[in-house]
Parts: structure tokens; sequence; C-alpha cells
């Protein structure tokens, strides 16, 4: 099993970056992918998910309105598209498989061994 992230970079504030998590060992229609970040000082934070049964997707505060993250089945990928980028984003970028709901007004994430090596993203202005 291995999830490779890539599209990390460094950009500026207000500008926009695709990242991709590509998966192999893993079916998308098995386990749910969620992307997480962790910037540099702080805690590992949760930041999307896109559930395996019917491809429902949560958000995290920090990400809801400007970011979006989907699949595509048949290149077993799973994407985040962040626009308006800012300081705050920046942040190592992990993707990783497990399962993802809602319990009451909160997303949640069961997050398996699976996990990327991680993309860097930074953002500058």
């Amino acid at each position: 099993v291995q999830l490779a992230e890539s599209g990390g970079g460094l950009v500026q504030a207000g500008e926009s970056l695709k990242l991709s998590c590509v998966i192999s060992g893993l079916s998308l229609d098995e386990h749910g992918i969620g992307w997480f970040r962790q910037a540099a000082g702080k805690g590992r934070e949760g930041v999307s998910c896109i559930s395996n049964s019917d491809g429902r997707t949560f958000y995290g505060d920090s990400a809801k309105g400007r970011f979006t993250i989907s699949r595509d089945a048949a290149k077993n990928t799973v994407y985040l598209q962040m626009n308006d980028l800012k300081g705050d984003d920046t942040a190592v970028y992990y993707c990783a498989a497990g399962s993802c709901g809602q319990d009451g007004s909160n997303w949640y994430m069961l997050t398996s061994d699976y996990w990327g090596q991680g993309t860097e993203v930074t953002v500058f202005s």
C-alpha cells in the first residue's frame, strides 16, 4: 500500500495549488481519503475528507469555501484544489486512508496506518 502526494510548492497569497494523492494497493471504493496538514511547531489539522461509500465530502473550518476535495476512481487519485491561499495555509500536507463521516455538526475521520510522505506548501505575501 502506498499513498504519494504531489503538487505542493511556493506560491504567493491569493494563488492556487492542486494537490494530488495517488493511491496504490487500496481501492477508493473501500477507503475514504483525507487530507491533513501540519505547520511547523503546530499539531496536525484535519483539512478535508471524501468518503468511500457515496463520495460525500467534509471540510475543516479553514478549508470551507476555498478548498475542494475530489477523486478520480479510474486513476485511484484524490485531489485537493486549494484556492485563495493564505499564509496560514503554509504546512506540510498529508493524505491518509481511512473512513470519514459526520457526527452531528462535526465531521471526523478514522485514519488507518496508511499515510503519504507529505508535500510542502509555502504561501508568502
